[in-house]
């Protein structure tokens, strides 16, 4: 099979995925388990997108609106924008690869930080696509060391704000200012997945880095909103540019349920502002029982925490896995003494932090 097999699909590492609830049950046998490994939604997702929905679903046999024209229009409005700067995705995964299969020719290349998002790296090597990655600096993107890695082959700068798995961001003025330093040639993809979740005032504004055209923005309705499950994600960038993304997407690739649910997702604010209060309420009193336990932690902007754990964080995951509590180990990332833990509900929280006691004893 080697010869078969293409050189650059042989050598990747693929994602690895928070550990599913129902897995755990089957191997352990355990009847309570929280998850807390995957930055999903605990609250659930928004009702009105259940009833939206369940209202599509005598439809099914229909293919979907290829071109999602109702949540388009939904979206521009949503952020006072021209639909025609939308482009819908399966989820932001899809996105990266649309937007890597548009713009990156052979012999250019993508610059992006080592610890953040896993699937930067691995779809690029599946397009055979070269990757440079820059360390982390305290945990956070270290764009002087990234703008030195730029040059004229460098067609793509993948910045995720807020980064998955530190939780830490990019401010608006250095964002800027490494914007305003890059070439013309070189466009910058800010993945915002975590957005809704934000409680800091020098954020940056990217949908008016967007309309200046040299920067792509992805957002998501599987956090906040609580549909990761319908794997649905969007890219806003300048109108010139969507038109060749709109060319590499795939006809039908966001299903008629999951159209449906976005739309009404968006009209349900009081869900989004129950979302962020819980996240926010859950990580204050996460932070004050790390610190009473004298756990370093990085402070975070997202809906999750890196946490410390000063021992190897497989064995860790793997003990707390026995407790019922399934957190995700950040071996893959390279960050061997750290677990990564999403804020839950706060009976969750509460389950966390006595099983973390428990472990670490």
């Amino acid at each position: 099979m080697k010869g078969l097999v293409r050189k650059n699909i042989r050598n990747i590492t693929p994602y690895k995925a928070g550990k599913p609830i129902e897995e755990t049950r089957r191997e352990l046998g355990l009847k309570e388990i929280i998850k807390l490994a995957s930055n999903e939604n605990p609250l659930g997702p928004s009702p009105k997108a259940l009833e939206a929905a369940r209202k599509v679903l005598g439809g099914l046999n229909r293919y979907p609106d290829s071109q999602s024209f109702y949540l388009k229009q939904r979206l521009g409005k949503h952020y006072r924008i021209a639909p025609s700067m939308v482009v819908l995705g399966n989820g932001s995964d899809e996105l990266i690869d649309i937007i890597i299969k548009t713009f990156v020719e052979d012999n250019e290349h993508i610059v992006t930080s080592r610890a953040t998002f896993l699937e930067y790296e691995i779809i690029a090597n599946v397009n055979g696509r070269r990757v440079v990655t820059v360390p982390l600096k305290d945990f956070k993107y270290d764009l002087d060391a990234i703008r030195k890695k730029v040059t004229a082959r460098t067609k793509l700068v993948f910045i995720a704000n807020p980064n998955n798995p530190t939780g830490t961001y990019v401010n608006k003025a250095q964002l800027e200012a490494f914007i305003t330093s890059l070439p013309k040639t070189a466009l910058v993809v800010l993945d915002e997945a975590y957005d809704s979740f934000i409680d800091v005032k020098d954020f940056p504004d990217s949908l008016a880095l967007a309309k200046k055209g040299n920067c792509i923005v992805l957002k998501t309705f599987s956090k906040a909103f609580g549909l990761a499950g319908l794997r649905i994600g969007y890219a806003i960038a300048d109108a010139k540019l969507t038109p060749y993304l709109e060319k590499v997407r795939q006809p039908f690739n966001v299903n008629l349920i999951a159209q449906a649910a976005a739309q009404a997702g968006l009209d349900d604010k009081h869900f989004l502002r129950r979302s962020r209060a819980a996240v926010l309420e859950g990580k204050r009193y996460l932070y004050r029982q790390l610190d009473s336990l004298g756990i370093r932690y990085v402070p975070s902007v997202a809906n999750f925490i890196l946490v410390d754990v000063r021992a190897n964080s497989v064995e860790i995951f793997k003990k707390m896995l026995t407790l019922g509590v399934i957190v995700r180990d950040m071996q893959q990332y390279g960050l061997i003494n750290f677990i990564r833990v999403t804020i839950g509900t706060a009976p969750e929280n509460r389950k966390f932090i006595a099983a973390l006691k428990k472990v670490l004893a």
